[in-house]
């Protein structure tokens, strides 16, 4: 630049300057002094740069929907960032409560997008205004913010039910329902809007986890114990730097091959939902007692241990028709009989590995020679691999958690008390669900390459669940009673005793904050966004006659919100974080099946197994992606936080005090209790369970 250039340059900016320090010094004359002071503080991000090329202006807006002047909130160019900027704003004396701050953008160079974390405004008589934000000023449409004080719709009227309806109209336009994929829930249309992005603290987490991954998994390591390691020897190399860090591995490495051990995972692996008790042997799976009778207790007989409730089944038919990805590579959709016994260990004692029965599909039993047990307890889990990830993981904690929160963006205002209740447990869904479509489930993604199905029968599998899934299917008393599980094994279904105590816990503190704001069942009936809400998501699941259309109570809106919380902090972690500890040891859990299963029994050996089990390539991917998915974020938000606090009111604050005491006492019970266990089980312990669906 000339000097000349620069010597006009600075001539300008000095110019701005002066122009703007004598409009703030007019305020103070104007009236002869008799203007009030309001003291505002504008916390802001960090990692936007706004500032250097746009203007931010902020007015204050009072109850009679009276204006102050607009004040710059940018800070100069040369001061270094801040992330709190300090302004006083002068108005007349008779200017009232404020209840809406107004931001605007104006760009001069380039366009960036600028965040506004909260702000607050103190008035002349030192009365406090909190405006929680958390959003993004992206185009030159102002952006009102609304006091923190909740309010239900009914309570707004005026100007600022106005304002309201338009808020709501701006989210619709962005928040777009589609469908992914036919049969699927729907999900988000188009570009993810910028207040539901990953911030920088998050996709950092990302980054440094995967390349932790990858430093911990390489590949060159693997490719060197290729060519020196043969046989199981393999999956033991691969996993030598990582046991003492990982007990349940250890333990799973050396135990895999037993029964009680296969059994155990129904109840506290990665997928202990499938798990379900049986009086009647179904007429697909015909297992005699002359077939078992050498596993039962003496004496008895299958029909009396059918009748007592000792038996149990997992069943993977949604398996059935689903189309590989290849002629390389096999699936089945096999059916498993367990049984409780006399030292309260589950045990599998028949296993068929197809849904029609025949010669050419055998019943195997632990009688049989050791590889042919082995081996159909391997395509059992491979099947339960294939099911979890897709099913119990995938739809119904990822895909349902982002129906939640596009209805919640669409119909419910940030005013709104509910709003502010699933904010925390919907951060980052829609984000991470868009990641995971593109690198894991995605045409090439991880997921085809690491199992027997590619895009189309992830989509089959995905349709067929849509088939029975149900709003009782997402409540976790009414899932544990259907499958007949309530009062099997008190002691040792760990899975339901502590997703229990978290469901009623979640429950009590939902009910405290719904009495807060909703008086009586009425006022719910009268809540039109609330009813939206509902509404809109009964349409987002695309299997809107099995989810309710509208709520009529106080404490069907209890329960409701409860599935929303409960689904996607506590189920999502105790399906989610277990996968290294148990998928860890490939034999244990294949991701694949390389070898189709056998039709006769005697004609399996060693070499056989080997060959059916995933390849090096496939087991590096799984270590480093189930490793990768168990890291926790640095100040990863936790059940019970709300590190954005838009609650503003002391009722809820004491209400979520009480919540996260509740926790704690939940935390200190696990704990105690796996003191005493061979296999503890922490998935569902509160200091572990992240507030979100976020990873």
């Amino acid at each position: 630049m000339s000097q000349e250039a620069e010597s006009s340059a600075g001539s300008e900016l000095h110019i701005k300057v002066l122009k703007n320090k004598l409009r703030i010094q007019s305020l103070y004359i104007f009236h002869s002094g008799k203007m009030l002071t309001y003291k505002v503080t504008v916390f802001t991000g960090l990692e936007v740069f706004a500032e250097e090329t746009n203007s931010i202006y902020l007015t204050l807006i009072d109850s009679k929907d009276q204006s102050s002047d607009r004040v710059l909130v940018n800070k100069s160019l040369f001061t270094p960032l801040q992330r709190e900027i300090s302004l006083d704003i002068c108005v007349k004396e008779d200017f009232g409560d404020i209840v809406l701050v107004k931001l605007e953008k104006e760009k001069h160079l380039v366009n960036c997008n600028w965040f506004c974390e909260h702000i607050t405004v103190k008035s002349p008589s030192e009365k406090r205004f909190e405006f929680p934000c958390h959003c993004w000023l992206e185009d030159e449409k102002p952006v009102f913010i609304r006091e923190g004080t909740a309010r239900l719709p009914q309570d707004d009227s005026g100007f600022l039910k106005k304002k309201r309806q338009e808020e709501l109209e701006s989210r619709q336009g962005k928040f777009r329902w589609t469908e992914r994929c036919q049969g699927f829930p729907k999900s988000i249309e188009g570009a993810i809007p910028p207040e539901v992005q990953f911030d920088q603290e998050k996709k950092k987490s990302f980054a440094d986890n995967e390349m932790k991954a990858k430093k911990e998994f390489i590949l060159e390591k693997f490719k060197e114990l290729f060519h020196s390691c043969k046989g199981m020897e393999f999956f033991e190399k691969i996993l030598e730097d990582f046991t003492s860090k990982h007990p349940l591995l250890e333990k799973n490495m050396h135990d895999w091959r037993k029964d009680y051990m296969f059994g155990y995972q129904f109840l506290n692996g990665c997928n202990p939902v499938m798990i379900r008790k049986i009086r009647n042997i179904p007429d697909k799976f015909p297992v005699t007692h002359e077939m078992v009778k050498g596993f039962l207790e003496k004496g008895v007989t299958l029909k009396k241990e059918l009748k007592e409730g000792n038996i149990y089944i997992v069943d993977y038919e949604i398996l059935e028709g689903v189309p590989t990805s290849s002629d390389l590579v096999f699936l089945t959709a096999p059916l498993c009989l367990l049984y409780k016994n006399r030292l309260d260990q589950i045990v599998p004692i028949a296993i068929q590995l197809s849904q029609t029965p025949g010669e050419k599909s055998p019943i195997f039993l632990p009688s049989d020679n050791e590889y042919d047990w082995m081996l159909a307890k391997m395509w059992v889990k491979s099947a339960d691999f294939l099911v979890h990830q897709l099913v119990t993981h995938l739809l119904k904690t990822h895909l349902i958690s982002e129906v939640f929160e596009v209805a919640m963006y669409r119909q419910l205002s940030a005013v709104h008390p509910v709003y502010k209740l699933l904010k925390p447990h919907v951060r980052f869904t829609i984000a991470n669900n868009a990641m995971a479509c593109e690198n894991l489930i995605s045409k090439g993604g991880i997921f085809s390459k690491i199992t027997s199905v590619n895009g189309d029968g992830i989509a089959k599998v995905i349709q067929n669940a849509m088939e029975t899934l149900t709003y009782e299917s997402l409540c976790f008393p009414e899932t544990i009673e259907d499958r007949g599980m309530e009062y099997v094994l008190l002691y040792k279904y760990y899975y339901r005793d502590d997703g229990m105590m978290i469901w009623y816990t979640i429950n009590s503190f939902v009910s405290a904050v719904v009495k807060i704001y909703y008086e009586s069942d009425e006022t719910i009936q009268s809540d039109g966004e609330i009813q939206d809400f509902v509404k809109d998501v009964s349409f987002g699941m695309n299997n809107s006659d099995k989810f309710p259309e509208s709520l009529k109570t106080r404490e069907e809106l209890v329960k409701y919100l409860t599935v929303v919380i409960f689904n996607a902090s506590a189920q999502h972690a105790a399906v989610h974080f277990g996968q290294f500890d148990w998928y860890g040891w490939i034999p244990n859990s294949p991701s694949t099946m390389r070898k189709p299963p056998p039709e006769q029994k005697g004609k399996v050996d060693m070499q056989y197994i080997m060959e059916s089990l995933p390849d090096h390539e496939r087991s590096y991917m799984i270590l480093e992606t189930s490793w990768g998915f168990t890291q926790f974020q640095e100040n990863e938000p936790f059940l019970g936080t709300y590190p954005e606090m838009c609650f503003t009111e002391e009722p809820v604050k004491e209400a979520i005090n009480t919540f996260l005491n509740e926790l704690d006492e939940v935390t200190k019970i696990i704990k105690r209790r796996n003191k005493g266990l061979t296999f503890d089980y922490g998935y569902l312990s509160p200091d572990k369970i992240p507030n979100s669906v976020a990873i």
